[in-house]
């Protein structure tokens, strides 16, 4: 049996699907939430991987955020997270992703979907092909995507295109909305 393994950018992820996209004052891409739960379902069933690896900035008061990812089935994945001088918090996954597809994890699965539109990814996405790993490349969106990226025409799928599947929804019951949040 083929084991396939996900690795997620999370920052790439949520900022790709969730954050709108204006050139020259126009709305070009508009964003959308992503449900995870529904993300990690869609994953299962579209591309039958066996672990999802999410990369994600640690963060101490997201221990609720992070409880919600592990009970719909990602493996998190944590890098240190640090305040800039602008007091952005920074919590860059790229080496960390790369580390785990190509050494960590590399001889535990056969194929990989990389999550991510990152053109810094294009090592890992070159090594991945050579050695007949690579199955996927989601992309959040194609306004999102790096340039570096249009080598691998034949492994990219654009999430955007799943909107209808994939989208956040507040689940209504008796007239009162419940907002379950990740």
């Amino acid at each position: 049996m083929t084991k396939i393994y996900a690795f997620i950018d999370s920052q790439n992820l949520n900022l790709g699907t969730y954050k709108d996209i204006i050139k020259n004052g126009k709305i070009i891409y508009k964003g959308w939430k992503l449900d995870f739960k529904k993300f990690y379902i869609f994953l299962k069933n579209k591309f039958k991987i066996n672990q999802a690896f999410l990369f994600i900035g640690y963060i101490a008061e997201n221990q609720k955020l992070y409880s919600s990812l592990k009970s719909f089935g990602y493996k998190l994945v944590f890098k240190p997270s640090i305040k800039n001088h602008e007091g952005t918090v920074k919590g860059n996954v790229d080496a960390e992703l790369v580390l785990h597809s190509a050494a960590i994890e590399y001889q535990n699965y056969d194929q990989a979907v990389i999550i991510s539109g990152d053109g810094d990814f294009y090592c890992l996405h070159e090594f991945l092909n050579k050695n007949h790993k690579l199955l996927k490349i989601i992309i959040p969106n194609k306004h999102s995507e790096s340039s570096l990226l249009k080598k691998f025409q034949k492994f990219k799928l654009f999430l955007y295109r799943e909107k209808d599947k994939l989208e956040y929804r507040q689940k209504k019951s008796g007239g009162v909305a419940h907002r379950h949040k990740v």
